[in-house]
């Protein structure tokens, strides 16, 4: 099944990716890799959670975030490439989850992003991963997710 059909049947909405004065690309192309730059949980503009897991942010919300931030990773890779069904595999998800020191959860928190991919992209969305615990992210997002995907 197509890709670009499959989030439409999932209603997924990709985001519009807007030009910045930012002094680094959203993707990076090298050979049949493309990888993206962490994408946080912003939708339509806003930050869906904000602040650290095992604190103020359950794991749900934080779930939430990780799939927003897998949909604003392949919002970044359509841009690049018009059209998502050029993506051969998804090879490497690393994930950061804010997150306080006792917090363990982070695999938990990434698996909805894991899960996401693999009703996406089915047997070429199986993929290596890292979910790691940090203090900080930017903008305070609970969570920042960057893919590693093969064309």
């Amino acid at each position: 099944m197509s890709i670009e059909k499959r989030i439409k049947e999932l209603n997924i909405k990709l985001e519009e990716v807007k030009s910045t004065n930012i002094p680094f690309i959203p993707v990076n192309q090298g050979g049949n890799l493309l990888f993206t730059s962490g994408q946080v949980c912003i939708k339509e503009g806003k930050l869906i959670s904000t602040g650290k897991l095992g604190g103020l942010v359950s794991i749900e919300e934080g779930q939430k975030s990780a799939e927003q931030c897998v949909v604003n990773c392949l919002s970044v890779l359509k841009s690049h490439l018009g059209d998502l069904d050029k993506i051969k595999k998804v090879v490497k998800v690393l994930a950061f989850v804010q997150s306080t020191e006792d917090f363990k959860n982070q695999p938990v928190v990434v698996n909805a992003a894991s899960e996401l991919i693999l009703s996406i992209f089915g047997e070429k969305g199986k993929h290596a991963r890292s979910a790691v615990g940090v203090n900080g992210l930017p903008s305070n997002a609970s969570v920042e997710i960057e893919m590693i995907v093969e064309i």
